[in-house]
């Protein structure tokens, strides 16, 4: 693994500390916020540069507003959380880019935090634009990027702004690559990755990875679904990705590595009941993977020293069909393995269950982990290297 640069490589005491976050809480629709993981994950780096007396503007974004201002989408919220955590007053701008923050910049004292309104209420962020690039850098003396979950898109606020100025990855960051590698290189072995989830085109890299790489790779969710499509077997009224049937094409089904749901939960007219692996009835819906599958998969976790995990093998926001993915968690707690957990529902359902600890690594990203995993490198962690004005 190569050697990491991160914030504490850089001069930051009385610098403006321009830094990306990703503070995409989970809102409720009277703006409050339901979930503030990503944003606890967020504080050894803001702390630190406090500590620092560094000026500390923060950058993020908030769903998906398509460059638009929308209210419901305003990150103000965020800052008021951030400040009752901190205990410490949090300027917020209601512009992103506009002379009142150079003003407000101007204004702060070493060691204060000012949070930029939603980047993505500005269409020059997503479309990386090299102006908005350009513009947020003049607010910084440094730039440090926080934003694991975010490092796979090349957006303004990534990919741009190291073109700027001296940049470096923050703690948050740091963590999820050293924690990630160690699945990468010389993991302990066996070493089990477990992929389920809906859409299987942003997943068939990092199973094709792991087919390479692991002992075992365990498929469930819709994810499962398609790829018995794909095969002829009739799935019923089961979620599926016909979208995605080419791709199903690149993975080798015959691996032996490979293991697939051999029975499955199935909804029909408010009646559960398990069902192996054949042609479903037209009413019939997969929803979890059934009790058969879970003892198979339970077996291979007992027997590894790794374990990954990304995407539910079921519907888990609705009983009974979290039950497979509970009785994962358990074989994981019992099997006591290195063990690490990304994407945003696993994440949530963890959480949920209150089962954080059973892992040694929660990972704040989702596709940024599958893209870490399956590419080795991420375009927010090529822009910090390719980086040249950079030094203490």
């Amino acid at each position: 693994m190569p050697k990491l640069r991160t914030l504490k490589d850089i001069k930051l005491k009385n610098q403006r500390a321009l830094v990306r976050v990703d503070f995409d809480l989970p809102l409720d629709e009277k703006g409050r916020i339901i979930d503030d993981f990503r944003l606890k994950e967020g504080l050894k780096t803001i702390k630190y540069l406090i500590k620092q007396k560094a000026k500390i503007i923060l950058i993020s974004h908030l769903g998906r507003p398509n460059g638009k201002k929308i209210k419901k989408f305003s990150i103000e919220p965020v800052a008021k959380r951030l400040g009752k955590i901190l205990r410490k007053k949090i300027r917020f701008s209601k512009e992103i880019i506009d002379w009142s923050v150079k003003k407000q910049i101007e204004m702060m004292n070493f060691g204060d935090i000012l949070l930029l309104e939603n980047i993505r209420f500005n269409s020059g962020e997503e479309k990386n634009s090299p102006k908005l690039a350009e513009e947020l850098a003049e607010f910084g003396d440094v730039f440090i990027n926080d934003a694991f979950a975010v490092s796979h898109r090349e957006h303004a606020s990534i990919v741009g702004i190291p073109k700027f100025l001296p940049s470096a990855m923050g703690l948050c960051f740091e963590k999820e690559i050293k924690e990630l590698s160690k699945i990468l290189f010389k993991p302990k072995r066996p070493l089990v990755a477990i992929i389920g989830g809906a859409k299987i085109s942003t997943k068939i890299k990092v199973i094709n990875k792991f087919l390479n790489i692991a002992d075992y790779v365990l498929i469930g969710g819709a994810l499962a679904n398609t790829i018995f499509a794909k095969q002829g077997i009739e799935i019923g009224d089961s979620i599926i990705d016909r979208e995605s049937f080419d791709d199903v094409g690149k993975i080798n089904l015959k691996n032996p590595k490979l293991f697939l749901p051999i029975d499955l939960v199935i909804w029909n007219k408010n009646r559960v009941y398990y069902k192996d692996v054949s042609n479903l009835f037209e009413k019939e819906r997969a929803l979890d993977i059934g009790p058969k599958t879970v003892d198979l998969f339970r077996d291979l976790i007992m027997k590894a020293e790794t374990v990954v995990w990304n995407g539910p093998l079921g519907l888990i926001t609705q009983k009974p069909f979290d039950k497979a993915s509970k009785a994962i968690v358990e074989a994981i707690s019992q099997s006591e393995v290195y063990s690490v957990v990304g994407g945003g529902d696993t994440i949530a359902f963890v959480r949920s269950i209150k089962k954080e600890k059973v892992f040694n690594h929660l990972s704040t990203g989702g596709g940024a982990m599958l893209d870490y995993l399956a590419n080795e490198t991420l375009p927010g962690l090529e822009a910090i290297e390719k980086c040249k004005r950079f030094g203490k």
